[in-house]
């Protein structure tokens, strides 16, 4: 500790003082986490901590780095996965606990929020210094449509705001419009190069994020500022990794690639604006043969490259260095200051269509592009031979979306783990803790750990428990007499099973259905039967939605992924969570599947390690739903009967909360019912 640094509170009293402060009252789990998370920081050795709902994690790591951070002059960052959270923080945890520490501290702590530089407003790109993202030119501001109507209210919004911050416009605008007015990272031209670089809102947001002792921050941009060449965060000794559960997915968002027509068309009208037609049109053609392609192929994984994609592939791939070599060397930009800002933007994007080409090339193989499969047909599934024995040494897997609407079909590459990035840039030079309600899958840590590229004696693991009895507070129902869920739509018996717990609670119901399909068919099916008001994700924006389930006790609310994981609502108007069927990856997702043979072809259970993973996550996340306070009470109704029967049920029912448990339909409907009329 620096020797004009006054000695410090334990965290025990500052803890205590926060939560006193706060109204609230001391939990064990709380004062376990906090100190758990002091002797990391300490002895400088990563942490999972699994804090059950109601244990008040926030505080438990937040207090400790706020100490470390007064005592070292060092910032901490935390990283969150939901904006809703990183909202909480800022907005809620980290003004109040800094009102209760101030006088125990050497200083009031300070703390800021930093987003990708994506979510500023670039006021070089608004003075019309760099290119519109669209076909030329979007609209015209005074059109009157939609887009139009947001991008003149960002302009006027532009003239009056102090931040830049997009969240800051309510109600927001659409990324479409948005893109016209902010840049990535990439595409910035940097402070000192910047004709608007002194005023720049980035720059400002990260100078104050750079005098705070806790900033706070997202898994992607966590992700950028670790494995890009440049800086995003303050200088950092330790990370607080929230919601940690979704740390891979988000990762692996930030490191997926991907090429289409609109990728390719941005690239030409960026470059065609500097360099000759003719070399442009090289791109251009490529983009088209591309088109061509992907507009007959199947979708889904592409295990064996056909010749005509691998050297369209590498067409592209030449097509966009030579763009790039007739932009000419990049530090021109200090004798051309006039189209400084477009050429980065060229930069950047022709950089990705290169790089991105040739990193789907290298999936297959060192001379993929000039040694592709004779037959052209792209082989999905799992029945190609040689791409199984060839499993062993692939690092990426390449895959082929079909279109929506206004999106053109897109190939995509990924990695097949990201664990070794994380291990490397992530976790190397900084302590790191990883925290959230569903860590131990299984009863144990190891299914995370390697994921994140941890191995044996890097990493300690702890759980604090929960603060909610559960075995008294919550009933965990299979319903074995079910058929298993097939294919074809949600059964008839899994809608009447519906309807009888749904009456026996009086409604108070969220449904969470494997797919949208199933949830709109469920809507659809029970608005007939039932007496009560039935709300499908989809009908409202998903805020809306929550906030009219909350709202009414004998309102019930289906929906799909976002609601598994987004819903906080305590109280009565949740007394039944029903779950259609054991959340397994669709066996046509390319990267779950990838995943899963490349663990096979390496000796591991493909199955457990990916699938029932994933599965269990997405349990535990969904049963988390019912408890959100300490007067909660309720049933979790799985309707899928493996998860009573099949030989992976072990493992699913040890990643869930530790309800009572029954198969018995009459108890439960009898059990709702009493709920109902105690309420």
């Amino acid at each position: 500790m620096p020797k004009d640094r006054p000695e410090l509170p334990p965290v025990e009293e500052l803890l205590a003082t926060a939560v006193t402060a706060l109204g609230g009252v001391e939990r064990p789990g709380q004062v376990k986490m906090a100190q758990a998370v002091r002797d990391a920081v300490e002895s400088e050795e990563h942490l999972a901590v699994q804090a059950g709902t109601g244990t008040g994690k926030s505080l438990a790591y937040l207090v400790p780095a706020i100490r470390h951070a007064a005592e070292s002059g060092d910032a901490v960052v935390v990283s969150t996965a939901t904006i809703a959270l990183q909202r909480q923080l800022v907005d809620r945890d980290l003004p109040r606990l800094a009102d209760a520490l101030e006088g125990l501290l050497p200083h009031r702590p300070e703390f800021a929020i930093l987003k990708g530089r994506r979510n500023y407003l670039c006021r070089h790109k608004t003075a019309a210094g760099m290119p519109e993202d669209e076909d030329d030119q979007l609209f015209d501001p005074r059109e009157v449509s939609a887009t139009g109507r947001m991008v003149q209210r960002i302009q006027e919004w532009a003239n009056e705001t102090e931040t830049g911050d997009r969240d800051e416009i309510v109600p927001g605008v659409s990324d479409q419009a948005w893109r016209q007015f902010s840049v990535t990272a990439r595409e910035c031209l940097g402070a000192q190069r910047c004709p608007s670089g002194a005023d720049c809102f980035a720059e400002l947001a990260r100078e104050r994020a750079g005098e705070a002792d806790v900033v706070v921050t997202n898994h992607a941009l966590l992700a950028i500022d670790a494995m890009e060449d440049f800086a995003v965060l303050p200088e950092h000794d330790v990370v607080v990794v929230d919601e940690a559960h979704e740390l891979v997915d988000r990762v692996t968002s930030v490191v997926t690639g991907e090429l289409s027509e609109s990728t390719i068309g941005l690239a030409v009208r960026r470059a065609g604006r500097l360099v000759e037609q003719g070399v442009a049109d090289r791109l251009q053609e490529a983009g088209e043969d591309l088109r061509a392609l992907l507009a007959v192929a199947p979708p889904g994984r592409v295990d064996t490259l056909p010749q005509s994609l691998g050297m369209t592939l590498a067409l592209i791939r030449d097509a966009a260095f030579a763009c790039i070599t007739a932009l000419g060397p990049r530090n021109k930009d200090k004798d051309d200051p006039e189209n400084a800002g477009l050429r980065k933007a060229a930069f950047t994007v022709l950089d990705d269509v290169h790089d991105t080409a040739q990193r789907m090339l290298d999936a297959f193989g060192p001379a993929a592009g000039d040694d592709a499969d004779e037959s052209g047909d792209a082989a999905n599934g799992d029945h190609a031979g040689d791409a199984r024995s060839e499993e062993v040494h692939r690092a990426e897997v390449v895959w082929l979306e079909e279109g929506r609407g206004r999106v053109p079909p897109t190939l995509r590459v990924a990695p097949l783990s990201v664990g070794g990035m994380l291990r490397d840039k992530l976790f190397g030079d900084r302590t790191v803790v990883l925290t959230s309600a569903t860590l131990a899958l299984g009863g144990s840590f190891d299914s995370l750990a390697r994921q994140w590229g941890l191995g044996k004696g890097e990493w300690t693991g702890l759980d604090v428990g929960s603060p909610f009895d559960h075995p008294r507070r919550g009933i965990l129902y299979v319903a074995t007499h079910l058929p298993q869920p097939g294919r074809d739509g949600l059964p008839e018996a899994y809608v009447d099973e519906i309807a009888e717990l749904i009456e026996a609670a009086g409604g108070r119901t969220l449904g969470l259905f494997s797919s949208m399909r199933a949830a709109k068919a469920a809507a659809e099916a029970l608005r007939e039967r039932l007496d009560v008001p039935l709300l499908c994700q989809g009908d409202d924006s998903t805020s809306q939605l929550v906030k009219q389930f909350a709202g009414d006790p004998a309102t019930c609310l289906f929906g799909t992924l976002s609601l598994w994981q987004g819903v906080d609502v305590p109280g009565p108007s949740l007394t039944l969570v029903i779950i259609d069927r054991i959340p397994f990856p669709r066996p046509d997702d390319p990267l779950a599947s990838a995943r899963q043979r490349h663990v096979a072809a390496t000796g591991g259970n493909g199955f457990m390690a990916v699938a029932a993973t994933h599965a269990a996550l997405l349990l535990a996340q969904g049963a988390g739903r019912l408890l959100r306070s300490m007067d909660d009470r309720g049933v979790v109704a799985v309707l899928d009967p493996r998860l009573a029967t099949a030989r992976y049920s072990g493992f699913l029912l040890n990643s869930l909360p530790p309800f009572w448990r029954t198969t018995d339909p009459a108890k439960v409907r009898d059990a709702l019912r009493r709920l109902t009329a105690g309420s």
